[in-house]
């Protein structure tokens, strides 16, 4: 039994070695199938054309062109200016300084209105002439001008030492008087003038009409004080009393030629405070001509203030009220 059992085994194995040979036969052309397909993998031609693509992304010809297409785009590229030291400061004061904050800003017109002309054109003359009268005289009489309100000013002075000082200039006191005529004159038609009693018809007589009252005035005053002073023979104290009179005079007269300005080319406000302002210097000058006085002839008469105030009230004061009252009438018609 072992043994038939031998024989099977062996007659197999035979037969499976018999059908490896004959498979291995069969088969045999298959190297040929293999040995193309494993270099069909990697061919020699495809390795060599492979790369040919990055030949062309590196050749010359196209770096050449992304330069040109770069130098293209930058000038397109709009240039910057550069900008001065000037412009810049401009803007510079453009962002803080008052005056050029608004530049930018939209302008509005602001058209102001036709006003009538009121012919009043000859007033800068006629003030222009009084102010250069004035420079002439200072510049002139310098040492005259210095004297004046050094006895202005200084009333403890001896009156026959300030007498002697400006006696010696015979001329500038009388150019002085005859500049406080004019000043006087023409500070009484502009106060006229800005209370509205004048009438375009009568402004170029009452200018002169007015000045030639102002010196007739005082001319008669100081006739009437040289014939009392003559007649009641007290001539010392008329020369002093007379002094102090014209010097006041001729300081207001001067002290008045700001106050021109101001009434006859200011507004109606300004001209009205320069007004009052005027008004209270007149009468401050006029109170301290009459205390000087006083002190004056006290030296020399004995009376009470009783009599100087009916002395001032009888040949000061209504001797100028009248003289107003009949101005108004005769302007007002």
């Amino acid at each position: 039994m072992v043994r038939i059992w031998i024989i099977v085994v062996l007659i197999l194995t035979h037969f499976t070695a018999i059908a490896q040979v004959d498979t291995g036969a069969v088969s045999k052309p298959a190297p040929k199938r293999v040995a193309p397909v494993t270099p069909a993998k990697v061919k020699a031609d495809s390795s060599q054309h492979k790369p040919k693509p990055v030949s062309n992304t590196i050749k010359p010809a196209t770096v050449t062109d992304t330069t040109k297409r770069m130098v293209d785009s930058a000038a397109l590229v709009p240039k910057i200016p550069q900008r001065s030291q000037y412009d810049i400061t401009i803007d510079s004061l453009k962002k803080w300084n008052t005056y050029f904050k608004h530049l930018d800003e939209t302008p509005v017109n602001d058209i102001s209105q036709s006003r009538p002309d009121q012919q009043d054109d000859w007033l800068v003359y006629v003030v222009g002439g009084i102010l250069l009268l004035l420079g002439i005289f200072r510049v002139s009489y310098l040492k005259f001008f210095g004297d004046l309100f050094r006895a202005f000013l200084n009333p403890t002075l001896s009156q026959r030492q300030l007498k002697d000082q400006l006696s010696q200039s015979p001329f500038p006191n009388f150019l002085l008087n005859f500049f406080w005529v004019i000043t006087l004159g023409f500070y009484i038609y502009l106060l006229m003038y800005r209370l509205d009693y004048i009438n375009d018809e009568i402004k170029w007589m009452l200018i002169p009409g007015l000045m030639l009252l102002v010196g007739l005035i005082y001319a008669v005053k100081y006739v009437v004080l040289r014939f009392c002073g003559w007649l009641f023979g007290s001539a010392d104290l008329i020369d002093a009393y007379v002094f102090i009179l014209y010097l006041i005079n001729k300081v207001l007269g001067i002290v008045l030629v700001p106050f021109l300005v101001i009434l006859a080319f200011c507004s109606d406000d300004l001209a009205k405070i320069g007004l009052y302002i005027s008004l209270f210097f007149i009468v401050l000058m006029v109170g301290y001509r009459y205390v000087r006085s006083y002190s004056l002839v006290k030296q020399h008469l004995a009376f009470s203030k009783l009599h100087f105030f009916l002395y001032l009230c009888a040949f000061e004061v209504v001797p100028v009220l009248i003289i107003i009252k009949a101005l108004l009438r005769i302007v007002n018609g």
